[in-house]
């Protein structure tokens, strides 16, 4: 009898682990090339050009003038917008009030404010003078008890920060309206089935939710106005662009001057955008589980993912030469 000998089969070794492989995009590198290249060019056309006059614009980019006329403009554009939201707040309720009367004079001041140029508006306050004499106080359509005249009442910048509140209001009405429309109304149903007072109602649930609704536009807003602000120059009042006007027809340096204040109006609108940024992050609370990072969080997480393991390889391998090293040179 014979007998075949049968050779143990060995294990196979641990299946191997699938290879990643990183999807290419080529397409996105010639994007991104392209782009940088024209990036470079831009810049380089900016920096070289002689006709931009670099020497002036530093000069005058920080002169006292040209700064208290951008404090100015922040003035201008602060009242505009306090003002213009706080009287749109109260249109916006009015439209969405269920009184007819109420709702047809918000309508009608939406409607006549949203027509009228911005520039226009300016004039009208500006030349009160000419349409009044006089503003008297008292029982209307009765005798007044205490009179002043236009002039001394609405003066020029009264009348800068009038038109651009009363502007304002018309499109801010629209904002914090929609922002307010846009709560599912089942909400307040079931807040007012439970027993919660109306007011809690506003406060604590339409609103912060409204918020988050009205910032982007509010704060599209607030950065148009501060551009809107150009046109009080009318007034001849000293705001950025007029100041920058004045020097420019004294010194002749005109393409230098309108740099100066693209300059500032950047850095102005690069603040509000900011700001922006930050606090719709802040009303956007709840909608996700976990908020967007922020530019430093970002830094950080970069920092501690690629430069702190590189610094840490780094100074391992500088501590491991030094002790060799040092062990070389024991006898």
């Amino acid at each position: 009898m014979s007998t075949t000998a049968v050779t143990p089969t060995t294990p196979t070794a641990a299946a191997e682990e699938p290879r990643v492989v990183k999807a290419r995009h080529p397409w996105r590198w010639v994007a991104t090339g392209i782009v940088l290249v024209l990036l470079a060019m831009a810049v380089n056309a900016l920096i070289t050009n002689p006709a931009w006059d670099w020497p002036v614009v530093r000069e005058y980019l920080f002169h006292p003038s040209v700064v208290s006329a951008a404090l100015f403009t922040v003035e201008l554009t602060a009242l505009g917008i306090v003002l213009g939201f706080l009287l749109g707040t109260v249109l916006a309720l009015m439209r969405l009030s269920r009184v007819p009367l109420l709702t047809s004079v918000a309508w009608g001041y939406v409607w006549l404010f949203r027509s009228v140029p911005l520039i226009l508006q300016l004039l009208f306050w500006y030349n009160l003078g000419a349409l009044y004499r006089q503003i008297s106080f008292g029982i209307p359509f009765g005798p007044a008890f205490y009179s002043v005249d236009s002039m001394d009442l609405i003066g020029p910048v009264t009348a800068a920060v009038l038109g651009l509140a009363l502007h304002q209001a018309a499109y801010a009405a629209e904002i914090v309206r929609g922002g307010f429309l846009s709560v599912d109304p089942g909400q307040l149903e079931a807040a007012a089935a439970l027993g919660i007072p109306r007011r809690r109602q506003i406060l604590r649930i339409q609103l912060p939710q409204a918020m988050r609704t009205i910032v982007p536009a509010a704060g599209n807003e607030i950065i148009g106005l501060v551009k809107g602000t150009s046109v009080v120059y009318i007034m001849a009042l000293p705001e950025l662009f007029y100041q920058v006007q004045v020097i420019y027809n004294r010194n002749g340096r005109v393409i230098a001057m309108l740099l100066v204040a693209a300059i500032w109006y950047l850095a102005l609108t690069t603040v509000l955008s900011i700001a922006q940024y930050y606090v719709e992050r802040r009303f956007g609370r709840g909608m996700a589980r976990e908020l967007p990072p922020t530019p430093l969080h970002r830094a950080r997480r970069f920092a501690a993912t690629r430069i702190a393991p590189r610094l840490a390889a780094r100074r391992a391998a500088q501590g491991a030469a030094a002790e060799t090293s040092g062990g070389g040179g024991a006898p």
